[in-house]
């Protein structure tokens, strides 16, 4: 986990959650960083430090792209057991200030937390001759929390060094991999798990997934995307 890319995650979020009005376009204001415990102990000792720098970072984004913002933005850190080292996830919220002395601020709804993984020792695919790969992402929606994996592949099980973890009994330690093409298209496999896969209530071996498809492992269902 390095700071330069939590700058960019950040920035990111607040340019996905945007608020559009007549004249204005208004982003979050409040922001919180979800850490493991070992990346979290890691901070210790200048992490107040890195929220300003974080905090001025955010003004600057929002000041180029024009955002306008009801308060200085806020950036605190959280710890999250279930992050493993590498991942971090991201809350973004819309904070009004009080209307009166003494009254509490307003806060929006919680919205997602978008979760973040570099997977790990995930080695380049070959390139086909003269032509270069193209770098998409997957998205796995999974409740309150969204996996966003690089590739070119990734694991999910119920294991804790899958790359998204699925903490439910009837998925198998390693279920399915998902694997990403140089073209940029992402197919699922699976692994020999005991309760398959499913795409769409369809059970599958391996298939392509364009996004938008529901993907069921065991008794759990999450929604596949593809981000460009």
């Amino acid at each position: 986990m390095q700071p330069v890319e939590l700058a960019r995650k950040l920035a990111k979020e607040m340019d996905a959650n945007k608020t559009a009005g007549v004249a204005r376009v208004h982003v979050p204001n409040e922001y919180t960083v979800y850490l493991s415990s070992r990346d979290r102990d890691r901070l210790e000792g200048y992490e107040r430090s890195l929220e300003q720098e974080l905090t001025g970072y955010l003004l600057e984004h929002a000041r180029r792209r024009g955002y306008d913002l009801l308060t200085r933005p806020t950036v605190s850190f959280e710890t999250d057991e279930r992050l493993r080292l590498g991942e971090f996830g991201i809350q973004a919220r819309l904070v009004k200030p009080p209307a009166h002395e003494g009254a509490s601020p307003s806060q929006g709804e919680e919205g997602h937390t978008m979760v973040y993984s570099a997977v790990r020792d995930a080695q380049p695919s070959r390139q086909a001759a003269g032509r270069a790969e193209v770098a998409t992402r997957a998205v796995v929606s999974l409740g309150d929390r969204r996996y966003v994996l690089d590739g070119p592949r990734a694991t999910i099980g119920r294991a804790k060094d899958a790359d998204c973890v699925l903490r439910d009994p009837n998925v198998s330690r390693h279920h399915a991999e998902l694997r990403r093409s140089p073209s940029g298209e992402w197919t699922i496999a699976d692994l020999g798990s005991t309760n398959g896969v499913k795409i769409d209530d369809r059970r599958v071996s391996s298939a392509r997934l364009r996004g938008g498809e529901r993907v069921t492992l065991g008794t759990t269902t999450f929604r596949f995307d593809v981000e460009q």
